[in-house]
């Protein structure tokens, strides 16, 4: 079903993990598809290619999302060779994790920034457009754990808590120009970062997990895209938890 077929979707973060599986889930939508990449060309690449292999248009920009300029500078990229955005995924994010007392105070910033200054910078640069359009989806990929908190990571779950607020207060300010507003709040999920996880603590987490095992990418990707689809369109300041049942 090419439910999205015209629209042009932004993936923040769209080379790896979560965010490459959103990126091939709206290409299946019929979107045609933009990421920013920070580091690595030839993944961007690969992804790209995977992308257009689906019949749709696809643009890897290198952008960093804390910066401003970067954001619209990537967004008017967009707007030349695609069109107006009118799905963005706010995806990018990042770990620092410490316990507060031994967290310095760069990484706290640097979560801040990424999880959300990001956020703020996207979604600010594409708002405009989906006005005009009449017509918009912003998902923002938060955590069960801006729901529960978790040991060593009071700066992600800062920002992941206050995502899931923004998501409800902006949801408000646009429902009635035709733009929904929504969160997906993945549990553990099979990533990179999940792997840097010691593999002990790991079988302690799929244990605490009711279905006994990480989640999958695409199973996160399923969800965002039931958001961006025109099936959600009674549904907006909604956090979605996608989490094997770790939070009831």
């Amino acid at each position: 079903m090419k439910e999205l077929q015209g629209k042009v979707c932004l993936v923040t973060g769209g080379t790896r993990g979560i965010g490459r599986a959103i990126a091939l889930a709206m290409a299946d939508m019929g979107a045609d598809v933009a990421f920013n990449y920070q580091n690595s060309r030839e993944r961007a690449e690969e992804v790209c290619s995977l992308v257009q292999e689906k019949g749709v248009r696809c643009r890897a920009i290198a952008a960093n999302v804390v910066s401003e300029e970067d954001v619209g500078r990537m967004v008017q990229e967009i707007l030349d060779n695609l069109g107006p955005v009118s799905v963005l995924v706010n995806n990018a994010g990042i770990t620092r994790d410490r316990t507060f007392l031994k967290m310095t105070r760069q990484m706290w910033d640097e979560v801040m920034n990424v999880n959300l200054d990001g956020l703020f910078n996207a979604t600010h640069a594409v708002l405009p457009s989906m006005i005009n359009l009449g017509w918009g989806r912003v998902i923002s990929i938060s955590s069960f754990v801006g729901l529960t908190g978790n040991f060593g990571q009071t700066n992600y779950a800062a920002t992941k808590g206050a995502i899931n607020s923004f998501t409800m207060a902006l949801a408000r300010e646009v429902a009635r120009k035709g733009i929904t507003v929504n969160a997906v709040a993945p549990g553990f999920t099979d990533t990179d970062m999940a792997r840097e996880i010691p593999s002990n603590v790991l079988d302690q987490i799929k244990a605490m997990t009711p279905m006994g095992r990480l989640g999958t990418p695409e199973e996160v990707a399923n969800a965002v895209a039931f958001l961006a689809s025109p099936r959600s369109s009674f549904i907006t300041g909604h956090v979605l938890s996608v989490n094997g049942g770790i939070l009831m």
